[in-house]
């Protein structure tokens, strides 16, 4: 009969070969999805870089190809992000300090815990049915900017909440206790301690929110979004349109060109996603620079 150590030696040797095993298969599928992403990437920019001018970006949508811009489009999407950083952030970044630093620990708190991580997983169509019951028939706010802005917060708000949750509880709670031993207050603790070392894990979580709600299409469609204007939006009430949706729409006209155009208008959005993603990189490397200095 094997010894105790002998079948423990055997139990390790099994499980580090199915240990290497799985990680063989996750490694397969790594690169089989970085192939199809880098191949489908190729694709687009071979076939919409020869459409990229002066002209298609500071143009205006027009009935044939050659001709079309994508200008309001651009504007559209840019605004649509300010709302949504302007509305989202605060409240997001607000709900995750309440829970963390100021919720008591008890069914209440557990309760709308469990409710924000269920909303993460809600499908943006949800969403978008949402804010074409509240914020444009309810409140009238028509198929304007300010509804689809609103609605779209409302699909990246779970995302701030549950990543800015994780930053505030990965600061020791050394900090916290040795600020309040000097006699400082809660809130003091808060703006002085938390926030600053927490910012750049919160941060990260509103690129990854901003670069979602940029991208989204479904919601937009519900609330209403124009799917090609001749002007840009002047204040919050007009009508918009936004790249996702221009995309839509090029792809569902016939003719090779317009499917061209649509690959084009997919590069534009790519670069939209990466300078403001670079941006806000920028800004968190700054923050943990100032954090460590």
């Amino acid at each position: 009969m094997p010894s105790t150590d002998t079948l423990f030696n055997q139990r390790i040797d099994s499980r580090r070969r199915r240990g290497k095993v799985m990680a063989g298969v996750l490694f397969v599928c790594t690169i089989l999805g970085l192939v199809v992403l880098a191949t489908l990437i190729v694709d687009v920019v071979l076939t919409g870089a020869p459409w990229l001018s002066r002209e298609f970006i500071t143009g205006f949508p027009r009935s044939t190809a050659e001709a079309s811009g994508i200008w309001p489009a651009i504007i559209g999407s840019l605004y649509l992000m300010l709302v949504v950083a302007a509305v989202a952030v605060p409240l997001g970044v607000g709900a995750a300090l309440y829970l963390e630093e100021y919720a008591r620990d008890n069914w209440l708190a557990r309760l709308i815990q469990i409710n924000i991580n269920n909303l993460a997983g809600v499908p943006s169509v949800v969403y978008g049915i949402l804010g074409l019951g509240v914020f444009v028939y309810l409140f009238g706010f028509g198929n304007s900017l300010l509804a689809a802005g609103l609605t779209l917060s409302l699909l990246v708000l779970p995302i701030i909440v549950i990543s800015s949750q994780e930053a505030i509880r990965s600061i020791p709670q050394g900090v916290r206790e040795s600020a309040y031993a000097l006699g400082a207050t809660r809130s003091q603790v808060i703006w002085s301690h938390v926030l600053p070392i927490a910012m750049p894990g919160i941060l990260t979580g509103v690129i990854l929110s901003l670069s979602r709600a940029v991208g989204e299409t479904a919601p937009l469609v519900l609330v209403g979004a124009a799917l090609a204007i001749n002007f840009t939006p002047a204040h919050l009430l007009d009508e918009f349109t936004a790249i996702p949706m221009l995309i839509f729409q090029w792809t569902e006209e016939p003719g090779v060109a317009f499917r061209e155009l649509a690959a084009a208008a997919i590069i534009v959005l790519l670069a939209f996603l990466i300078l403001t993603n670079l941006t806000a990189i920028l800004l968190r490397n700054y923050l943990e620079q100032e954090r460590s200095a």
